[in-house]
């Protein structure tokens, strides 16, 4: 959809609308970011979640993904890491993460 289709279409300047698709409109308002991907036919939507929830979730995907890092890392050294030992590691990792501080259960 060209440009000043899309502007129309949302009710958002042209070039918002280009500083949106581009990644350049970090001060752009929620509501007009909302119009664009509506009117791409992306409406945004949340889904409302307890936030310990969240948080315990989120522990357990970063948990799961160094597990399988190291896995990696084992399998490439001949010293795999499997079943019950890999499922002690996650949850080793999980406690950990929620234990410890934010930086490293929100850290990258």
């Amino acid at each position: 959809m060209p440009y000043p289709a899309l502007a129309e279409r949302s009710g958002v300047s042209e070039p918002t609308v280009k500083r949106i698709l581009s990644g350049g409109a970090e001060a752009a308002s929620f509501e007009k970011v909302a119009a664009v991907a509506e009117a791409l036919g992306m409406p945004l939507a949340f889904e409302a979640i307890d936030p310990d929830e969240f948080r315990e979730r989120t522990a357990r995907e970063k948990a799961e993904r160094i597990a399988r890092l190291v896995q990696g890392t084992s399998a490439l050294e001949g010293q795999a890491v499997r079943g019950e030992e890999a499922r002690r590691l996650v949850e080793r990792s999980y406690h950990e993460l929620l234990a410890g501080s934010g930086r490293r259960l929100w850290g990258v």
